[in-house]
């Protein structure tokens, strides 16, 4: 009896040995790499990932530049970029899955408190140089006037709840004047220097919102989509460039009068103000979720999953510069506990547990209904 009792303890302590020790065999630590636009999100998302999962990552914030780069020699185990990726190196069981999505802001170093407005062909001057002080009259006129400011009615998670036909359903319009007094102080523009899906993006929607002004294609480097010569004597010191989405927010932040684009959670912590964005249906839009829902309404995905945006839009309280992050991931990964890996991180990045309760206070935007639905569909192609 008492031999039988030792076999049996011994048997459930080998048992429970082996429960133990399944849990680290099973985990997996993922590599990430690429586009700086989404790392808050991802960092912030790490902790309950792996309380979900048990499964680990880190990423590597950089360019979407690199994570195309690393995409290609198979660098890690996922990649962001914040564009199409469609080079000609790309493998073809490379694809693309809408993960994050969120506004790209207007921040600038000005001194006053107020609001201000910037409406597509003021931008397209001021980053192409040829608006080069803040009291321009293009800049006086966005300022002093009267929008719209828009409130839609949301879903639990935030977005603008959709009508039948697929437009965000409007709760209230309120008319608002602007008065902005502006400095007579040149504009010292930040941009950035290295390969970016931000910069993509940025450069597309001034291409095709003041083509008349921006009369270069859209591209990930900033300096050759300058519509003009950037190494102009007028440019030299006024113009400068810098790496990152943490570079251009830094160095806007040490330098007064000054102005940069990037994401919008970079503002604070450099002491920097966020414009408005002026859309194409005359409403100042601020750079947050609802606006970046009501834009993303009105984009169109293929079977890519890559999205095209629609920056001539009368959605009102669409915010233009609204952009997604794509997950780069294979379709055929060698290890399959790894392309499950893969995939769970995916879904977790997608949840409401992290776009929302994580996402919502750091600027970002929650993915869901139709467009949910495709990414979760490229999700489910991971393997």
């Amino acid at each position: 009896m008492k031999l039988s009792r030792i076999a049996k303890i011994a048997s459930l302590a080998l048992a429970f040995g082996l429960v133990l020790s399944a849990t680290p065999a099973q985990a997996t630590d993922l590599q990430g790499s690429g586009a700086s636009f989404p790392a808050l999100l991802i960092e912030g998302c790490k902790a309950g990932f792996a309380n979900s999962t048990d499964h680990s990552y880190t990423y590597a914030s950089s360019s979407s530049g690199t994570g195309q780069s690393n995409s290609d020699k198979s660098i890690g185990d996922f990649w962001m970029s914040d564009g199409a990726y469609t080079a000609s190196t790309k493998r073809a069981s490379l694809i693309h899955i809408p993960l994050v999505a969120a506004p790209i802001a207007i921040l600038h170093n000005l001194p006053s408190k107020k609001t201000l407005n910037l409406s597509a062909s003021t931008i397209a001057g001021i980053f192409g140089g040829s608006i080069t002080m803040w009291n321009d009259p293009a800049i006086v006129a966005d300022n002093n006037g009267t929008y719209d400011r828009i409130t839609y009615k949301l879903d639990r998670n935030g977005n603008p709840v959709k009508d039948a036909q697929g437009s965000p359903v409007i709760l209230k319009t309120r008319t608002m004047k602007a008065r902005y007094t502006l400095p007579e102080k040149k504009i010292g523009v930040v941009y950035r220097s290295d390969s970016s899906g931000t910069t993509e993006n940025f450069t597309n929607y001034l291409s095709k919102s003041a083509p008349s002004i921006w009369k270069k294609a859209k591209n990930k480097v900033f300096k050759d989509s300058f519509p003009g010569d950037i190494n102009d004597m007028s440019n030299l010191g006024r113009v400068v460039g810098a790496a990152s989405s943490t570079g251009v927010s830094q160095l806007a932040g040490k330098t007064r009068y000054s102005i940069t684009y990037a994401e919008v959670n970079y503002a604070t912590a450099n002491k920097l103000k966020i414009a408005n964005v002026v859309n194409s249906a005359g409403a100042s839009v601020a750079p947050d979720s609802t606006g970046v829902g009501a834009f993303l309404a009105s984009s169109t995905q293929n079977e890519n999953g890559f999205l095209t945006y629609d920056y001539t839009t009368k959605e009102k309280g669409a915010y233009p510069l609204g952009i997604v992050s794509y997950l780069l991931a294979d379709s055929k990964y060698p290890d399959a506990a790894r392309a499950k890996a893969v995939k769970e991180y995916a879904t977790y990045i997608l949840s409401t547990k992290c776009s929302k309760d994580v996402g919502a206070a750091l600027g970002f935007s929650v993915i869901d209904g139709e467009l949910l639905k495709k990414s979760l569909a490229q999700v489910a192609k991971i393997g």
